[in-house]
């Protein structure tokens, strides 16, 4: 896909002759700005042109994952992913995003693609044990793979956590209610 289809998803709202004359570091910055502002597909044309004419820059390419995930572009995350992990292979952020990647949308992921993405984000865990939302994700996607006590589990490690988080707190009362039913 080319800068300007990558234009066309963001509503107009980038100037594609403006990012030609733009800087990796004038990209790279504007990119992460509206990335920021959770305008991610606005952000990619910034953030796809600083990661092709830096494309061995490890922050240009997880941002432009992270905006590719956003947008729902799960393959392309992928594709700007795995080489970064091979090369950089201790970068929780990596593993993270490609954990993202590969799950893609949770509604519509196959088996393989959730057990991908488990071994993406305990990669991340051994790497960051305390890396936020991961533990709340591999939550959901044993929750959704009705492997209760995993994710009974996963969701007291997410809450131990981020003691804060209420949303892995609701999912597991009602897990636990479940469980207590049977």
């Amino acid at each position: 896909m080319t800068l300007e289809d990558d234009f066309k998803n963001t509503g107009g709202g980038v100037d594609l002759s403006a990012i030609d004359q733009m800087s990796f570091a004038e990209l790279f910055r504007r990119g992460t700005e509206l990335l920021h502002q959770g305008k991610a597909l606005e952000a990619i044309p910034y953030l796809k042109q600083a990661h092709e004419e830096e494309p061995q820059d490890v922050d240009a390419g997880v941002n432009l994952a992270g905006a590719y995930i956003l947008g729902k572009k799960f393959k392309k995350a992928v594709s700007v992913l795995e080489p970064f992990s091979e090369i950089y292979p201790d970068n929780p952020m990596i593993w993270i995003n490609l954990g993202a990647a590969y799950l893609g949308n949770p509604v519509l992921a196959k088996d393989e693609d959730q057990k991908r993405a488990i071994a993406a984000f305990e990669h991340a865990l051994e790497l960051h044990p305390t890396a936020p939302s991961v533990a709340y994700n591999l939550g959901l996607i044993y929750r959704d793979r009705q492997e209760y006590d995993q994710a009974v589990e996963w969701f007291k490690k997410a809450i131990q956590h981020n003691p804060r988080d209420q949303h892995a707190r609701n999912i597991l009362a009602k897990l636990e209610a479940e469980e207590e039913s049977e």
